[in-house]
């Protein structure tokens, strides 16, 4: 068992190590500096509060990362399904007991632990289809027999969770689920003709889901999530739900192109709210400036980059899946959050990869790049088995 672990841990794709864990230092020196104030403040916390609640879930996230990687592919099936029963069974519980929380019913408490199912469904949605894209992937290629049955297991897997999701009024990880699940379903080796009637199919579905909601309830989003999508100008309309993003502007002015230095934001004493979570990189525009800033879009580039090509390089459908599931759920999370501080679409309240603050959400990226080591260990121990170049 140790020399497995050792093996697995010296076949690691080493450049995706290092600067996956780079990222998530530097995400844990800008907590700090920018939940400093939130910490004591307002909860009459140590300043390092925030600090270690991450660190304590990165942590975690590496016990995970570590059995992740001993895991064999071959076994994911079971364990795809296995997981994605409690993490829906957990959902439907959040649907019928819960409490909302900003806004939205996604946070279980259990013996003191809170989390996020639906942030652990992530990962799972996008294991889980790779796996059936792998097992149904010879069928779904062959015009001589019907798709119906195994289209429509694909679609209860990638869509119901989405479908809950939103009814418990979190719009942006619904959008992140669904993002990853049309990506992954187009992408699929699904006759093109199949996936464009299901997906023409689904709109209608869609059309008539909103049409019984209108009729229902006389909405389909509620007045809280309909103000997000007035972004346009936060700043002219500061008191009515647009000062995170109108502050959030004020940041990057104020940080210019050298930046204020490490912990002198002023943006982060109460202008922003909870500047240590969605709206981090308000405060590290501010601290550290638009030049040094762009590392971290190179940083996010070569990250994605370099898990398409271990996509490529998958010695099965499973492995290339799960690959590009994971690439697309990082990049969803890095346009969805940064958009919305931009204001150039509704600010959404999705955390930004390696760099906010969030224990479910931490747990869930570790593991996402995890199975994607996982790929890459299984995809070279079979090149070197048949002799093959690395």
């Amino acid at each position: 068992m140790i020399k497995q672990i050792r093996r697995n841990l010296h076949d690691l794709d080493k450049p995706l190590l290092f600067i996956t864990v780079a990222f998530f230092l530097f995400g844990l020196l800008n907590i700090v500096t920018a939940s400093s104030r939130e910490a004591v403040v307002r909860y009459d916390a140590s300043m390092y509060h925030y600090f270690f609640q991450q660190l304590k879930m990165l942590s975690i996230g590496f016990i995970g990362f570590l059995m992740i990687i001993n895991i064999d592919s071959k076994n994911y099936p079971k364990w795809a399904f296995f997981l994605f029963m409690i993490i829906l069974c957990l959902l439907i519980y959040l649907s019928l007991t819960g409490t909302e929380h900003k806004g939205a019913k996604n946070w279980v408490n259990i013996m003191g632990f809170s989390f996020q199912p639906s942030e652990f469904a992530k990962p799972i949605i996008i294991v889980f289809l790779a796996c059936l894209f792998d097992i149904f992937g010879k069928k779904l290629k062959n015009k001589r027999i019907a798709h119906y049955d195994m289209i429509s297991i694909i679609l209860i897997v990638g869509l119901l969770i989405p479908i809950i999701v939103f009814l418990q009024k979190d719009f942006g990880t619904m959008l992140i689920l669904m993002i990853i699940f049309f990506v992954l379903f187009f992408a699929s080796p699904i006759l093109r003709i199949e996936k464009l009637k299901t997906f023409f199919l689904l709109i209608g579905l869609g059309i008539v889901a909103c049409a019984m909601m209108i009729m229902v309830k006389g909405y389909i989003l509620s007045p809280a999530q309909m103000a997000r999508f007035d972004f346009f100008n936060p700043c002219a309309k500061y008191e009515e739900g647009g000062y995170q993003v109108c502050n959030g502007f004020i940041a990057f002015n104020d940080g210019g192109f050298w930046g204020l230095g490490i912990g002198k934001s002023k943006q982060k004493y109460s202008y922003i709210p909870e500047p240590h979570t969605d709206s981090i990189f308000a405060i590290i525009g501010e601290e550290w400036g638009f030049l040094k800033s762009t590392f971290i879009f190179a940083a996010y580039i070569y990250i994605l980059k370099r898990i398409l090509d271990l996509s490529a390089k998958a010695n099965n459908t499973r492995g290339k899946f799960i690959c590009l599931g994971v690439a697309t759920y990082i990049f969803s999370h890095i346009l969805i959050n940064l958009g919305g501080l931009f204001g150039v679409i509704p600010l959404t309240g999705v955390p930004l990869p390696f760099l906010s603050y969030g224990g479910s959400f931490a747990i869930s990226l570790i593991g996402s790049l995890s199975l994607v080591q996982r790929v890459h260990i299984e995809t070279k121990n079979q090149k070197i088995r048949i002799g093959g170049k690395i």
